[in-house]
């Protein structure tokens, strides 16, 4: 479950906001023909560090599974150990947690386990946001999804590289599934344009059927929402 402690920080906040350290993002209206770039990233360069093999905070013996400890159904959070594994102990995968609360304790866990996650480079933020900032932001208008959570998608999913293609076969900046990009009105799933607007709809579509909760959209945008009802919460699954 490495994906959304990287990016739930960024998921629906206020238009005006802070997302950790000096982070900072402002939405604004569409820009007009020939404009520049409008995202402005602000980031404390000391921060600036990527981490590709963060350390777990191994558990002692005898402490008890984190799912009895939160009242959730066994099987939840997996029981191999994983470098996310205290994250979990303190972030409730489970549906049916009040958003808003469930957000606090994300954004409090990544401040705390800040050493332990995996962030993207400052430049590749810039470069995004240089290269594709009036793409996100006209997308963004109208819509539950926060141009600072596209940016952060995009940096995790494929740094900004509009060819990358996962094992999977997700393709794009937004690493979107064809059956997911044709569900969406994607034609030409390559196309920096279009791969970001279906990907934000994706995202919005998410946070409307999860009750407006980050988390649970990110999970569902990474592994799908079908693993997230079957799995009544974030799929134990690594990669998420």
């Amino acid at each position: 479950m490495a994906a959304i402690p990287s990016v739930s920080r960024a998921a629906d906040l206020p238009d005006t906001a802070q997302v950790g350290g000096d982070f900072t993002f402002k939405r604004v209206r569409a820009p007009g023909s020939g404009a520049g770039k409008r995202i402005t990233v602000q980031i404390d360069p000391d921060a600036d560090i990527y981490r590709l093999t963060p350390g777990s905070i191994p558990r002692r013996p005898g402490d008890p599974r984190p799912e009895a400890a939160l009242g959730l159904p066994p099987g939840l959070i997996p029981d191999t150990p994983s470098d996310y594994d205290w994250y979990w102990d303190v972030v409730s995968p489970a549906v049916g947690i009040d958003p808003g609360t469930r957000f606090n304790a994300a954004l409090a866990a990544v401040r705390h386990g800040a050493d332990k996650i995996g962030t993207p480079r400052l430049q590749t933020l810039q470069r995004i946001s240089d290269e594709h900032g009036v793409d996100i932001l006209t997308a963004t208008i109208g819509t539950d999804v926060s141009p600072a959570l596209v940016l952060a998608v995009i940096a995790v999913e494929s740094a900004g590289r509009v060819e990358a293609v996962s094992h999977a076969g997700a393709q794009g900046l937004m690493q979107l599934m064809p059956a997911t990009a044709a569900r969406f009105g994607v034609s030409e799933i390559t196309n920096p344009r279009q791969n970001i607007r279906g990907g934000v709809t994706y995202l919005d579509w998410l946070l409307k059927e999860f009750g407006k909760d980050p988390v649970l959209a990110l999970a569902g945008y990474n592994a799908g929402e079908g693993a997230v009802t079957k799995h009544q919460g974030v799929p134990p699954y690594a990669e998420t």
